[in-house]
């Protein structure tokens, strides 16, 4: 019996049988992660990106930066991105900038202040946050004491230069909070007028390592006021693998409504992104405006060897039009000893997109190297490419969104070619057979490699797209029919659209 469209079971392959034309047949291709939504952030002061629907293709190369975990990302007015992050010493605050993403990965890295050699802030310097608010920069972060090295508190740097590289950062002290607990992964963000602070900490009386806390700023940067809600009680089985844990919390308006995600459970393989959703004009304070996702929204993912993705934060393309998904993980599932003490997660970088009804999607953790794309109808707009059953087809609202991505890469095939490798299936290429489309994996064969190689060509029906011509049938290009693809001759220009696609 056919599998709905959106599917979650992993690949089971059928005994191949002879088609008409001595082929095989399409074996069953099914997913192997569910459909997630994700939570965008867009830090305030930003350009807020148009609908992801609309938004061109951006392509980064992961990961950004190695051993850099709890990554923020701020795009400021002056034209940089500003990038801070956790370092394995645990002893110092760094930060980087550059006018776009991919040059954060290779500009240079300033060390901004340093943890103190005896008392308060002198030990566990995690997860820093850069903000621009009131003409000043702010940085929260959270530190032990060498004494105690786990009495972990949050604290906030001010800096008045332009360019938080240089000039003085001043020690504005730590945030209070109603208990004199372990707290950390301070975050601020404004929805309507009013400035807010959302962050962990470990509540007396409440058996959890840590929850997820709510309350507006007072007077300044680094001191709240009135009414502390508790938003997050890590009580899901996804919450409390390791530990019972909800942290590092950051928080988008969009749609008319406020999305917040926090971290989950042990920093290894079992780390991941659970969500709140509230109505930008409902009381934030009131704990009873959130809803909270019964799943996680971002997992580790065998397939495309990436795990325990978390802490994340966001920003925009370069353009201004897409939303970029900032997180850290690994690319190994097994750690030998305490997790904190494993250098290696890594900051990277992937686009996020919107569904139909407005909620965030954006799939699994993409493989290392290039971030893929997918590719949309010219004529059927809401359209995109995307893999079922090992068939390619067209099709509206992916809620599977790693079903519709591809990388496009050298074509196997070579000579100026371009082949499509699915993202959810590393190693399986959208290829022809009998002229139809399907998505299988490579077999190594020179037939095989012919199949999956295009000629990249500007968009018949619109010079912004693109077609793609194959390079063994020259003349025959890729195009929907009827929901499917299909390599066909073209006789008119009539049917020019249904063989354009635009990237995103």
């Amino acid at each position: 019996m056919p599998l709905p469209p959106d599917h979650t079971d992993p690949p089971a392959r059928r005994t191949a049988e002879p088609g008409s034309d001595g082929n095989h047949r399409p074996r069953r291709l099914r997913s192997l992660v569910a459909a997630v939504l994700v939570v965008l952030a867009v830090p305030a002061g930003l350009p807020v990106a148009g609908p992801a629907q609309a938004a061109p293709a951006v392509s980064y190369t992961n990961p950004l930066v190695n051993q850099r975990a709890d990554p923020h990302i701020f795009r400021h007015t002056d034209g940089y991105y500003y990038l801070t992050a956790t370092v394995p010493q645990y002893d110092r605050i760094v930060l980087r900038r550059a006018t776009t993403l991919q040059g954060l990965a290779t500009a240079a890295e300033t060390t901004i202040w340093t943890r103190h050699t005896s008392g308060e802030m002198g030990a566990h310097i995690w997860a820093p946050e850069i903000h621009f608010i009131n003409n000043r920069w702010y940085v929260y972060f959270a530190a032990g004491r060498t004494d105690d090295v786990w009495r972990i508190r949050m604290y906030v740097l001010e800096n008045a230069n332009a360019n938080p590289l240089t000039g003085s950062w001043t020690e504005r002290g730590r945030i209070t909070t109603p208990w004199d607990t372990f707290s950390l992964d301070a975050s601020t963000f404004v929805v309507n007028g009013v400035r807010y602070l959302t962050w962990a900490q470990q509540e007396p009386g409440i058996s959890t390592n840590s929850n997820v806390y709510l309350a507006r700023m007072g007077a300044n940067p680094w001191q709240i006021t009135g009414t502390v809600t508790r938003l997050v009680v890590p009580t899901y089985d996804w919450e409390t693998r390791g530990y019972r844990v909800a942290e590092g919390p950051t928080v988008v308006q969009r749609n008319g409504r406020v999305f917040l995600t926090y971290s989950a459970s042990a920093t290894d393989a079992n780390y991941c992104l659970g969500m709140l959703t509230a109505s930008a004009t409902a009381n934030l304070l009131d704990a009873a405006s959130w809803s909270k996702s019964a799943s996680p929204v971002f997992t580790s993912n065998a397939a495309t060897g990436q795990y325990g993705p978390g802490h994340n934060s966001f920003t925009v393309s370069e353009d201004g039009q897409s939303d970029i998904l900032v997180y850290h993980d690994r690319n190994y599932r097994d750690i030998s000893g305490d997790p904190l003490n494993d250098p290696n997660r890594r900051t990277r970088l992937q686009k996020l997109y919107w569904n139909a009804d407005g909620t965030p999607n954006f799939g699994i953790p993409v493989p290392d190297g290039a971030t893929p794309v997918r590719l949309r109808s010219h004529d059927q707009t809401n359209s995109y490419i995307r893999h079922y059953d090992y068939r390619a087809r067209l099709e509206p609202n992916v809620a599977n969104l790693a079903d519709s991505q591809f990388r496009i890469v050298t074509g196997l095939a070579g000579g100026a070619t371009v082949s499509l490798e699915s993202t959810n299936f590393p190693g399986y290429y959208l290829r022809h057979r009998g002229y139809a489309l399907y998505v299988e994996r490579n077999d190594g064969s020179s037939l095989f490699g012919a199949d999956a190689s295009f000629h990249r060509r500007s968009g018949l029906a619109a010079s912004a797209g693109l077609s793609l011509e194959a390079q063994n049938f020259p003349g025959r290009y890729v195009r929907h029919r009827d929901g499917l693809l299909y390599l066909d001759a073209l006789t008119s220009s009539t049917e020019h659209p249904s063989a354009t696609f635009h990237l995103e």
